[in-house]
């Protein structure tokens, strides 16, 4: 009983000889991977079976051939350990990083999400608040004389279709972001989709003083879906024409390099900040500080961007802004066509 003491005593000495100084180091480097936690703490684990065996070994004075098997066997069983604990500690440092990159997604989803809200709840509350005082007044009859009774009416439709439109963005973006989107991508001539659009936002456009100007050739075959493809060049020429002053220029160009058909919205409309240019795309953004807007009392709920990122993504392609002189270009590059 008293040798059994001894040689446990012993184990212990020669174990603590090693494992003290070996928690010492982990705590040293605490701040450094999970990989080299897991397999410092494998090391210290076998050193300290080692150091307890020799302290033992030597007591009981092993001849040096079974020392000698000892000391490989117990090097083949570290050697297994520490590849085992090095592939575990790789597989768990990817864990944590995605589950980390999670973790900072979801807050930065919920931190849009919030902004989305108080946007939107914004750009609703104003033209309700207006919605509200002229029914009151038509029904009130506060206003009687048949012009103004016409203007209050007119008034009122123009804000219904402001919120119907806010609520068609909401909609796409919410297809959008569910990936509920069934694209059925066929060979588009994008010139044809540009010329439609530039005719449907040339009225737009010349009411705000603002020309707008496609090239007559050079379009390429794109693969996309053509609703989905007219929705990103309306939102595209939309945007410009809000953010363009009163006599600027709005170009509509286009070309293909190689495998990848592109076209390009170019506008006067000040530049964007570059601290600015990163956020354009997200949702409920609003670059009015960064730019040299034209008053556009009716601008929209700030989606028309992310829902034209979003669509473009989706087509596998994608969509980049860039300024220029006097002005900003955005360039969307999709699949060409054939």
């Amino acid at each position: 009983m008293r040798d059994l003491a001894l040689m446990a005593a012993m184990a212990l000495g020669g174990a603590a000889l090693v494992s003290v100084p070996g928690a010492l180091v982990l705590r040293a480097l605490r701040h450094r991977s999970i990989v080299i936690h897991i397999c410092g703490l494998v090391a210290i684990a076998v050193l300290s079976v080692l150091a307890g065996i020799i302290a033992v070994a030597q007591g009981m004075f092993i001849s040096s051939h079974d020392l000698h098997v000892l000391m490989i066997v117990i090097a083949m069983s570290a050697a297994v350990s520490l590849a085992i604990a090095l592939l575990l500690g790789r597989r768990l440092a990817t864990d944590a990083v995605w589950a980390r990159q999670a973790r900072e997604g979801e807050r930065q989803a919920e931190a849009r999400r919030r902004e989305l809200v108080a946007w939107v709840s914004h750009d609703l509350r104003t033209p309700l608040a207006g919605l509200r005082a002229m029914a009151e007044a038509l029904e009130d009859r506060v206003v009687s004389d048949p012009a103004t009774v016409a203007d209050y009416l007119r008034r009122m439709r123009l804000e219904t279709d402001q919120m119907a439109g806010l609520v068609d963005d909401l909609f796409e973006l919410s297809r959008i972001s569910a990936g509920a989107l069934n694209l059925s991508p066929v060979a588009v001539p994008l010139g044809e989709v540009i010329s439609d659009a530039v005719a449907v936002a040339s009225p737009i456009a010349q009411a705000h003083g603002v020309t707008l100007q496609a090239a007559e050739s050079g379009w390429p075959t794109v693969r996309a879906s053509e609703p989905e493809l007219g929705r990103i060049v309306a939102n595209l020429l939309r945007n410009a024409i809000q953010f363009t002053p009163s006599d600027g220029t709005i170009t509509v160009t286009g070309g293909r390099d190689d495998t990848v058909g592109w076209f390009a919205v170019t506008d006067t409309c000040g530049g964007i900040a570059t601290a600015d240019l990163p956020r354009v795309f997200d949702v409920a953004f609003r670059s009015e500080a960064a730019r040299t807007p034209r008053a556009a009392p009716n601008s929209g709920g700030g989606l028309g961007l992310a829902i034209v990122r979003g669509l473009v993504e989706a087509h596998g392609g994608q969509v980049a802004v860039a300024n220029v002189a006097g002005g900003c270009r955005f360039e969307v590059r999709l699949p060409a066509g054939g």
